[in-house]
């Protein structure tokens, strides 16, 4: 009886998981019907957002934001990339034992502080240091993409270093034996054997940084065009929404609920690939 219950319960846990998903991907879809109508795939390529008076339903399109939302997530993948994994190699093959827990706390601390925070902390100190170097407001592309990439540092790092300490010792030792120096242990031992947690680890990073809403928000700009350069202010999917989604109406909220629906199925795609290649790597 008590191995029944278990069961079933096991099951519905899974089950309500995969329901959830399915009716968030159920409701975008439905509100965004009438947005989906009226543009279609065209939608991704228009760069209007012009909101009609009185009876007309304006113009949507949503390439600024996905522009935006791209252009700052590249930025910050760049930036924290080679810096999360310089991270992950200091802390399991560099650094001397006094140092490991130390730093490895400082970075999980850095995990746990609220987007918001790091929003506020860029805005009164990457902002200026933009704007003095580059002129401009300080607010755009540049500062937007270097707050994210601090935000998704410690998650890349802790993924990456927890699949680098899985190399096992022998291999090293074997390589230190034949006389290979640290570097080239790094280099061919280690690296190839975490590659499919490096891999991952990247990954969920990005699928982290596409939808960051509040930093974002503080210092992207928030206005509705291509930027022409990197230091330019424009808008992100998210930012569009928290900003707008409160006022709009009829045609304008079915357009926003088309640019989620967007970025939903992008995030669910990445995580998919992620954990699709490790069951693939465990196989």
């Amino acid at each position: 009886m008590g191995a029944r219950i278990f069961r079933n319960f096991s099951l519905f846990s899974a089950s309500l998981s995969f329901l959830i998903l399915l009716g968030i991907f159920i409701v975008l879809f439905i509100y965004s019907k009438e947005s989906i109508h009226e543009f279609g795939l065209g939608f991704l390529l228009d760069d209007n957002w012009e909101v009609g008076e009185d009876d007309e339903g304006g113009i949507f399109g949503g390439l600024v934001p996905i522009v935006g939302t791209l252009y700052a997530t590249l930025i910050a993948m760049v930036v924290a990339t080679p810096l999360a994994l310089g991270i992950a190699i200091f802390l399991t093959e560099v650094a001397p034992g006094f140092l490991i827990k130390p730093v490895s706390i400082a970075i999980e601390l850095l995990a746990a502080i609220p987007s918001i925070i790091y929003g506020m902390w860029g805005l009164f100190y990457f902002a200026p240091i933009i704007q003095n170097i580059f002129g401009g407001s300080g607010m755009g592309l540049l500062t937007a993409g270097l707050v994210l990439a601090i935000m998704i540092i410690p998650f890349m790092s802790a993924i990456s270093k927890d699949a680098m300490n899985t190399t096992p010792d022998v291999l090293k030792e074997s390589a230190y034996a034949m006389g290979a120096t640290k570097f080239e242990v790094i280099k061919d031992i280690v690296m190839p054997y975490a590659k499919a947690g490096i891999i991952g680890s990247i990954i969920l990073a990005l699928g982290r940084a596409l939808g960051e809403t509040m930093a974002v928000a503080f210092l992207i700009g928030s206005v509705m065009q291509i930027p022409s350069k990197i230091t330019d202010p424009t808008t992100s999917i998210p930012v569009l929404l928290a900003n707008n989604f409160s006022e709009a109406q009829d045609l304008e909220l079915s357009s926003m609920f088309y640019l989620a629906l967007i970025l939903f199925v992008v995030s669910f795609m990445i995580i998919s690939v992620a954990k699709f290649y490790f069951l693939g790597r465990k196989k």
